[in-house]
């Protein structure tokens, strides 16, 4: 029997589908990590990109920084942090949190850049502040982007969100973790195969939102 075969058979297993070990609950853990990791990085990133894509000031940096961030290996950080904080949630979330701040910058600045700047001249001809030209003019008319950005960090953190089990957490990457340490490959594969099951329905669910919005 191959293994995709005893992977597929260790999905089908009843036992692996129900309490705290089960595939549902892992799978809440995986999405809660996601979820707080996305929140804390949309919260730095896209005000910052916003004001970057509004102002034009400071995108040479931004450029560079993201790029800079970009480079960085997600576990490498996780080490570095549990070495400076110890075991515990935060590790994990600020690897992740560096992981995900740069497509939303990135999304941020270049989506208020792609608004025709007519349109925006024709803003503040009548007398709209900036403010008010950033929240309703830019940022409506910029939202494709900005879903892009988000899209793209969801993404990201969903496939790396596995590094969190290397430090005693749960979510899916426990499966491959666990798997590893008894060399149940089958287990190795079907946690991993719910890892992409649950990145495509996410990317399918951001696709279908970018073609809502407005572009």
């Amino acid at each position: 029997m191959s293994v995709f075969s005893e992977a597929f058979d260790w999905l089908s297993t009843s036992t692996n589908w129900h309490g705290p070990d089960g595939v549902p609950h892992r799978v809440l853990e995986h999405l809660g990590y996601t979820a707080l990791t996305v929140v804390i990085a949309s919260a730095i990133a896209i005000p910052l990109g916003l004001w970057i894509g509004h102002t034009g000031r400071l995108r040479g940096l931004a450029i560079a920084v993201t790029g800079a961030l970009r480079a960085l290996p997600t576990l490498g950080l996780l080490t570095l942090v549990v070495l400076w904080r110890g075991i515990g949630l935060t590790p994990p979330i600020a690897a992740l949190v560096v992981l995900a701040i740069p497509p939303l910058l990135a999304g941020a600045y270049a989506g208020v850049e792609s608004v025709d700047r007519r349109t925006v001249d024709a803003a503040r001809g009548i007398g709209m502040t900036e403010w008010q030209v950033l929240t309703r003019v830019e940022v409506p008319l910029s939202l494709s982007l900005l879903l892009g950005g988000l899209r793209s960090a969801v993404l990201q953190v969903v496939a790396t969100a596995t590094v969190a089990a290397y430090i005693g957490l749960g979510g899916l990457g426990r499966y491959l973790l666990d798997g590893i340490a008894v060399r149940d490959y089958p287990q190795m594969l079907g946690g991993s195969l719910v890892v992409v099951v649950l990145a495509l329905l996410l990317d399918g669910a951001f696709a279908l939102l970018q073609r809502l919005s407005p572009t």
